[in-house]
């Protein structure tokens, strides 16, 4: 079996065509390779004029007479190998069960620990039901939403499994997905999703071999209270949506709460567990024609049926030493109303599958740290979050209606009147009005730099009628907790803190693997 990478393949190109390509490269007759298998794909639309897919392979073949082509490997099959260990001395708990808390609990599960999660959302079926309740009336549940819940803030997202890890984890977090019901595609696409539509059944099939290894999954269950003797934890206390509190004795706990976990994180600091502030980003969502984005992307091959909606990622770096940047593009999708707390409104991204709606979104954001909080306090950051998420929330009118500009508008520094060509797609509903009053100056100004800036590189991103939605304020999470080599907490042993909550991870795989590393060491 040889890998072989940087095949061109047009863009109608079939797997005979694959199969003929691969040959021509091992330098054997067709008939020689026995089966093509894609390991990556990718679109390569550097030149208009000649948009086309770069492929690696596997080809099954019992020769290479091609010795001096550098990119003709042997084929190396991927095993995940569990850690060896013995039955730990009290069952495990994993609080939170987004990527992380998800894929920490599947491998202690897998080693024959049977986990216990607690997660203070509700299972991805009931959250569903919770979240669009929310997005049509307005009312919004401050422990089941877009953030909280099976899944995670993910959940409820373009699904995207690209990352910049060049952890080997990853390919087990991709295998697990696909086994679980994901596309099959993602195991080879260079930029892999799964989409909002197709999450909950996997997140769920995955939840269900979690327990039918013997684990227990407890949702709408919020923790309450860490206990600690001599530096070391003895337990948790949780509190069930309906019932009483109780307390779980355990000798390890993986914590992996997600990144809008503010009272989480108050507890905490009321325990002298050791955080600092990180910094992050904030913003608006900024809307355009996906037409146009395709255009631009791929020129005349714009709506090719084998290529779908194009994306784009964008960064600038401005004179002042802010970086402006776009984060979590969604092609063809809408922007999502993401509030966890009542009275404060944020704003998400997400697309289904198959990426067809009218609009590309993207998040607009702009890097803040710890000398604009205001304070050296450890959650500082989190303080500054609410300040935004308030005032987004008033300047919309105190209903969840979203705050939202032109772009030309909002370039001119001038409040909107009416909307354009692009509709916004956020729902409960929108109020046209200036940014400025809702963002800090500094955030305005630089992503009007980073607009005009980003428009050079790709032609229309100023376009007048794009709309853009506030606030983004959850890009990455505002504080770290600390912990070691081994993912424990430096404040108390048997505790690690795990994924983006705890500010080691950011997106859906690379929280996934931190989850998977944290449990390995839960393991060792």
């Amino acid at each position: 079996m040889y890998r072989i990478s940087d095949i061109a393949l047009p863009l109608s190109g079939t797997e005979e065509d694959l199969k003929a390509l691969a040959a021509a490269r091992l330098k054997v007759p067709v008939y020689a390779v026995q089966s093509v298998r894609l390991y990556k794909k990718s679109i390569d639309a550097r030149k208009k004029e000649d948009v086309h897919f770069i492929c690696t392979v596997e080809a099954d073949c019992d020769r290479n007479n091609n010795p001096n082509d550098v990119k003709i490997t042997e084929a190396q099959p991927y095993r995940y190998e569990l850690p060896s260990c013995k039955k730990l001395n009290q069952r495990p708990v994993v609080v939170g069960f987004g990527p992380a808390g998800l894929f920490a609990a599947l491998i202690l599960a897998q080693a024959g620990q049977c986990p216990i999660v607690f997660e203070r959302g509700s299972s991805v079926e009931k959250r569903s039901e919770q979240v669009a309740h929310f997005w049509s009336t307005g009312q919004l549940n401050p422990n089941s939403n877009v953030q909280f819940g099976e899944g995670g803030a993910g959940t409820f997202s373009d699904g995207k499994l690209n990352t910049g890890t060049k952890d080997s984890r990853s390919r087990k977090v991709l295998e697990e997905f696909a086994a679980a019901g994901a596309p099959e595609e993602i195991l080879y696409l260079a930029k892999p999703h799964i989409g909002t539509d197709r999450l909950p059944a996997t997140v769920k099939n995955i939840r269900e071999q979690i327990i039918s290894l013997g684990g227990e999954v407890h949702f709408d269950t919020t923790l309450q209270n860490i206990f600690q003797k001599d530096g070391r934890i003895t337990g948790i206390e949780v509190k069930p949506l309906t019932g009483s509190a109780y307390r779980v004795e355990a000798e390890k706990v993986i914590l992996a709460v997600g990144h809008s976990a503010r009272d989480t994180f108050e507890l905490l600091s009321s325990l002298n567990i050791a955080m600092e502030q990180k910094p992050f980003s904030i913003g608006a969502r900024i809307e355009h024609p996906q037409s146009r984005i395709d255009t631009t992307q791929y020129g005349k091959f714009a709506g090719h049926p084998n290529l779908g909606a194009a994306d784009y990622k964008l960064a600038v770096h401005l004179p002042g030493g802010r970086g402006v940047y776009t984060f979590c593009m969604c092609p063809g999708g809408t922007v999502v109303a993401a509030a966890s707390e009542e009275n404060r409104l944020v704003t998400n991204g997400m697309s289904r599958f198959a990426r067809d709606g009218k609009n590309a979104n993207s998040a607009l954001l702009v890097g803040v740290g710890p000398k604009d909080f205001g304070s050296d306090d450890p959650l500082a950051g989190i303080a500054f979050q609410r300040r935004l998420e308030e005032r987004a929330f008033q300047l919309g009118g105190g209903n969840y209606h979203a705050p939202v500009q032109r772009v030309e508008d909002f370039l001119k520094r001038r409040a909107s009147k009416f909307i354009g060509e692009v509709q916004p797609t956020y729902v409960p509903g929108v109020t046209p009005c200036s940014l400025d009053d809702c963002l800090p100056d500094y955030v305005a100004d630089s992503m009007r730099q980073g607009i005009l800036l980003m428009n050079s590189r790709l032609r229309g991103f100023s376009y007048p009628d794009a709309l853009l939605t506030a606030v983004e304020s959850r890009s990455s999470s505002p504080v770290r907790i600390l912990r070691g080599e081994t993912c424990e907490s430096v404040a108390v042993s048997g505790l690690f803190p795990c994924g983006e909550g705890a500010g080691y991870a950011g997106g859906i795989i690379s929280a996934a693997v931190d989850g998977i590393r944290c449990a390995e060491q839960v393991l060792m």
